[in-house]
């Protein structure tokens, strides 16, 4: 599903993370600023007033000046998501604005953020403070240079590409100083459920199979299972294998997340037995498969729907409901019910232990209450190790029930990137928001793309080109956490596969891609330092252009050194002191030298090169 019209909704459930708002303060808001709940606290919480922006022209017209005359904008309350200001399906832009009064300010100040959906560009008196690429992390900028005394404008562009976005978080001004602990969630001091090894040593390979081959087959897939084991790839994900509803349906072939039997396989791509043979051709490629489980919802027209529409969401008047207006093809289904929960665990369990699958990727988990999955992951551990991937971001999630969670944020920052509109350090404060979200050894599932972004933004090839798919494929291999590979990427897929019609991948295209994937995937399983390996950044001559990071595992070293430039680029990295001596590029198998604390090399654009220690 579209992961941004779906990620909103999770605010409808819960507010996941409890953050620590008690902070001294040496500054006090005036009227028409703040609230504070214990006279130190100080919140920007309540009224502001907000704009649409669909035709893109605020930051042209200046709306972020102190001087712009807002008096045709709407009263909103913050914290909130712009689906409650009456705006139904709007997408895009929209700008928020308040002003605050400041008696002090001879400390320094930060303003915090919540989460807000999806990114954000912040100014305060006129002057851009800084700006945050990924939906639901906190994040905060220093305004010590921007505030004065007395009254000052805090404007926020949010940008949102699909479904109800806004500042759906608690917003504060808060001392500098104070910073960590505001950001540190109480998940920071746990540690994440552990997780098989096979599990964090994963390799995941998304297949649609409706796009993946002609006849969009399970036999077809099971003949490719050993092509794809000589990749280097080692889980299969499948979309929803279920027969998808008729009732509501989008386009001609209907969404495969609009799920009519949880028990059955769409007969468009075989038998249960095709599937059960599909599984053992896996297995005994020394592989996992995991598939899809929508839990969320059904079709209108599924087997729940006539056996049991009282486990479904209804509204006043006792009619079943969707979700939410966007996603009309299926029913919302109510967690309240016992019987239901008892219903899905039994079949996870059916698929596990009868069929032999090895897990489930679950779509917008976030909608499902997490003493659910809780309680399903202590039912399918009694059976054997299985991979629990949520599409989510949240760090309970790790606790108990999930091994993986989707880092949106790793891929949201990618454009802002290419368009040198953010610096690359923003993959180190990625990593450190996680420290302060995450429980400890917590999984994030890392992609350049995804069904959800190749169909509704644009495939990788088409919106980073060829060079920057290849160089955010690296990056997604190295970085820390669990990479993903969506199905035609090997080949440079530039179709949108439609999630709702039949787009079949060329797989005659950029055939010498495949070498590069094989290549890539092998340098991941070939390296204990990629899997598990401490992570250090280190600078170089072009630190804002310029990625450059090292990977360790004891003697293990690796170092990956990405060029988001367009053009050429000679780069000087900083090594540390143990790492000076002879490395060669693993894909070019040139040797480089690290002489003095520095290595030198010369980059195309958008390109990348990743050093092996001692050959």
């Amino acid at each position: 599903m579209n992961h941004i019209v779906l990620r909103t909704l999770s605010l409808r459930i819960k507010q996941t993370y409890s953050l620590c708002l008690l902070v001294s303060t040496s500054f006090i808001l005036m009227a028409g600023g703040c609230s504070s709940t214990d006279g130190s606290t100080m919140k920007l919480d309540g009224e502001w007033l907000f704009k649409v922006d669909s035709s893109n022209v605020g930051i042209e017209e200046q709306w972020f000046l102190p001087s712009h005359d807002r008096s045709a904008w709407t009263n909103v309350e913050i914290p909130g998501a712009w689906d409650r200001y009456n705006l139904e399906t709007y997408d895009g832009l929209g700008w928020f604005a308040r002003t605050v009064g400041i008696e002090d300010t001879s400390g320094r100040l930060a303003l915090f953020f919540g989460g807000v959906d999806d990114d954000a560009e912040v100014w305060v008196n006129g002057k851009s403070v800084g700006g945050h690429a990924g939906y639901s992390e906190a994040f905060y900028m220093d305004i010590t240079d921007a505030v004065i005394l007395g009254d000052n404008e805090i404007v926020v562009q949010v940008r949102d590409n699909a479904g109800p976005g806004g500042i759906y978080k608690p917003v504060s001004i808060i001392p500098l100083s104070r910073i960590d602990e505001l950001l540190r969630s109480e998940y920071a001091y746990k540690a994440a459920r552990p997780s098989a090894e096979w599990v964090k040593d994963a390799i995941i390979y998304e297949v649609f199979l409706r796009s993946f081959s002609k006849d969009q087959s399970f036999k077809a897939l099971e003949q490719k299972v050993p092509e794809l084991k000589r990749m280097g790839v080692n889980v299969l994900w499948l979309m929803p294998i279920h027969p998808i509803g008729d009732a509501n349906r989008k386009g001609r072939k209907g969404s495969p997340y609009s799920i009519q039997d949880y028990y059955a396989v769409n007969p468009e791509f075989g038998t249960l037995d095709d599937f059960r043979s599909l599984v053992g051709t896996v297995h005994s490629n020394d592989m996992k498969i995991i598939i899809d489980l929508v839990a969320n919802h059904t079709a209108w027209d599924s087997k729940l729907m006539f056996e049991h529409t009282d486990w479904f969401t209804t509204d006043d008047s006792g009619s079943v409901v969707s979700p939410n207006v966007d996603w009309s093809d299926v029913a919302d289904l109510n967690y309240n019910h016992h019987e239901l929960r008892k219903y899905m665990i039994d079949m996870m369990e059916y698929w596990v232990r009868d069929i032999g699958i090895d897990g489930f990727r679950c779509d917008v988990a976030e909608l499902v209450p997490t003493d659910f999955w809780e309680l399903a992951r202590r039912e399918l551990d009694k059976i054997k190790p299985v991979l629990m991937l949520s599409e989510g971001t949240w760090p309970e999630h790790h606790v108990e029930a999930f091994d993986v969670t989707y880092s949106w944020s790793t891929y949201d920052v990618l454009d802002r990137i290419f368009n040198g509109s953010t610096p690359v350090s923003v993959f180190d404060e990625i990593l450190k928001n996680e420290s302060y979200q995450f429980p400890k050894g917590s999984l994030r599932l890392r992609f350049n793309t995804n069904h959800d972004k190749n169909a509704w933004d644009a495939p990788a090839v088409l919106k980073f080109g060829k060079d920057g798919a290849m160089s955010t494929a690296v990056l997604m291999m190295t970085f820390p956490g669990v990479p993903l590979i969506y199905n035609g990427e090997e080949v440079g897929n530039d179709r949108a596969l439609s999630l709702m019609e039949k787009v079949d991948i060329d797989w005659n295209k950029n055939r010498e891609m495949m070498s590069f994937y094989k290549e890539l995937c092998g340098l991941r399983n070939g390296h204990e330092a990629l899997r598990s390996g401490d992570y250090q950044s280190l600078a170089n001559s072009d630190n804002s252009k310029v990625f450059s990071f090292m990977r360790t595992s004891g003697d293990d070293k690796i170092l990956a050194v990405i060029n988001f430039l367009d053009t050429r680029k000679v780069v000087s990295v900083n090594v540390p002191a143990n790492a000076n001596g002879m490395w060669y590029d693993y894909f070019t198998h040139k040797s480089y030298a690290a002489m003095e604390g520095k290595m030198n090399m010369n980059l195309p654009g958008r390109g990348f090169a990743v050093f092996v220690r001692g050959k």
